[in-house]
């Protein structure tokens, strides 16, 4: 992906759709869209998956709230949600097996009660995803339990059901999705922002935007402009009519990060009910031990922060269920994202909201598609474009294909990919490992870089090496040390102090890659550390 080509291309030619956000979303639509023959745009103001996209809970899934809802209220609404999404789970297994797998987890049971309760609604579960199903959910008694998460307290436990879901990573599947777009032939740059919106009698026409780096300024023609901004579409909206109501409500969601102690290698942990009725999950994630989240109404701010009162209802309920003691001590990184739920003005709790999406258009013409989830993601994007052709009179060369679609990297990523690794380059097995399924079948293009004296780990216990800095820059579109140690590798999202001490390093990698000078590497570097406060 060559950000200066597609720049060149934005300035100069036509496109059938200008999509508005590079989050899962905008990048599935501009996936879909290009697949079948049109000429696509995408822009994105930060970085590809800046927002909430890169701050999810790295679950593939149906939604087990979801469907207790939809039994609670009979609601068959969020019966096909759940559904639809089950489905979505089984597809993105499929075509991104680098970055996707399943796995167990464990509802642990202390009121004997509950049992027929969770079991039935696990194997309902089970049965709305037919064909698509993992494996089947079953009871276990509390020996068991113990043996496949022993950090449980075993006092008054009944047993447990263990079911399974599917898990991811969320941004470096987003940067995979981008660069599938960039070879189905989408002309897709990140730090451009939409400036206005251009109308000819009333209707849309096309766009000005903005450069972030350095300023500059053009407009774009566009038949149909698409609004994929998540928690910012409304935004947009207002800039396409300054009397349009929202469609949206914002809630917030902290996650923290546990080391690996925490939690089995590959076992996840359901905590069915809060005190205020909600779940949590604890999951092995990247040799880590994720935790979250909370669900709390929000106000829409670029980079949400983890609060206080967020980390300590995490913690609250993990020492209810844990016979290991866990603080504020124990975490090694936190972060919050926001979540874009289709308002019901009677509704003020947002943990109830629905995760539906709705596709708006505007008088104008402003196609947006809001809510849902990042499960979703392909079938947001499929119905966003279909509606596009529709109300916009598009001619497709070709139906979507996206279903059968292999992203970015997969298309000849085997499992023994690692021992390759090792095997023609001397790795140590974490690191091959963690390329592996990061690059799927790219990862002998970052393992031939690292051959080049760019081998040296970021940080002593983590497997990151200096090859994915350049890496991440020349083809994945990182700018700065923030996207290449938060969204490209991982590490910036699972140990803080790790990553400030790999800023420098990191910065120096990335100036020379990108001619900064010296005073660009230091501002890079300063950016990147107080990100973390």
């Amino acid at each position: 992906m060559n950000r200066e080509v597609a720049l060149n291309r934005l300035r100069s030619e036509p496109f059938d759709c200008l999509v508005i956000g590079g989050g899962a979303v905008g990048a599935g639509i501009a996936v879909d869209a290009a697949n079948r023959g049109l000429r696509v745009a995408l822009i994105e103001r930060d970085d590809f998956g800046s927002g909430t996209s890169s701050r999810s809970t790295k679950l593939i899934h149906g939604g087990v709230r979801y469907l207790e809802q939809a039994i609670k209220t009979f609601d068959r609404t969020q019966f096909s949600l759940v559904r639809d999404a089950l489905r979505e789970r089984a597809i993105l297994l499929s075509i991104a097996p680098h970055l996707c797998r399943p796995l167990p987890i464990v509802t642990p049971l202390y009121n004997p009660l509950h049992i027929p309760y969770y079991l039935t609604g696990l194997k309902l579960y089970d049965w709305l995803a037919g064909k698509a199903n993992i494996k089947p959910s079953r009871f276990i008694d509390n020996r068991e339990a113990l043996v496949r998460f022993p950090m449980l307290k075993p006092k008054g436990l009944r047993g447990a059901v263990v079911y399974f879901d599917g898990q991811f990573d969320d941004a470096r599947l987003n940067v995979s999705l981008i660069l599938t777009a960039d070879q189905q032939g989408a002309a897709v740059a990140n730090r451009v922002e939409l400036i206005g919106l251009l109308k000819q009698n009333c209707q849309l026409i096309g766009a000005a935007l903005r450069d972030t780096t350095n300023g500059n300024e053009w407009e774009l023609e566009a038949s149909a402009i698409i609004n994929a901004t998540g928690p910012f579409s409304d935004s947009i909206r207002l800039m396409d009519d300054p009397m349009a109501r929202p469609i949206l409500s914002t809630s917030s969601g902290t996650h923290i990060v546990l080391s690996k102690a925490f939690s089995p290698p590959d076992t996840g942990l359901l905590i069915p009910e809060t005190e205020d009725g909600r779940v949590l999950f604890l999951l092995p994630w990247l040799n880590h031990t994720l935790v979250g989240t909370t669900d709390n109404p929000a106000e829409i701010v670029h980079d949400p922060k983890a609060t206080a009162d967020d980390i300590a209802y995490l913690l609250h309920h993990l020492k209810k269920y844990f016979s290991i003691p866990v603080s504020e001590d124990d975490i090694t990184a936190s972060w919050s994202g926001l979540r874009p739920l289709v308002s019901n003005t009677t509704q003020s709790d947002t943990a109830q909201l629905s995760r539906d999406h709705i596709v708006n258009v505007s008088t104008s013409g402003l196609i947006t598609v809001a809510g849902g989830k990042w499960t979703t993601y392909r079938k947001m994007a499929l119905d966003t474009v279909n509606f596009a052709i529709k109300s916009k009179g598009l001619t497709a060369p070709r139906p979507s294909q996206t279903e059968k679609l292999a992203l970015f990297g997969a298309k000849h990523f085997t499992p023994n990919i690692a021992d390759q690794l090792t095997q023609d380059h001397g790795f140590d097995s974490d690191i091959a490992d963690h390329l592996a399924r990061a690059y799927g079948d790219q990862a002998n293009v970052v393992a031939e870089l690292a051959s080049n004296g760019l081998s040296k780990r970021l940080t002593e216990d983590q497997p990151f090496i200096e090859a994915e800095i350049v890496y991440a820059a020349r083809t994945e579109g990182a700018m700065s040390g923030i996207d290449a140690l938060t969204r490209r590798t991982r590490l910036g999202v699972l140990d803080h102090t790790a990553t400030r001490n790999a800023a420098k390093q990191v910065s120096d990698i990335l100036g020379k890659e990108l001619n900064w000078s010296a005073e660009e590497m230091d501002k890079d570097y300063i950016n990147t550390v107080t990100s973390l406060d």
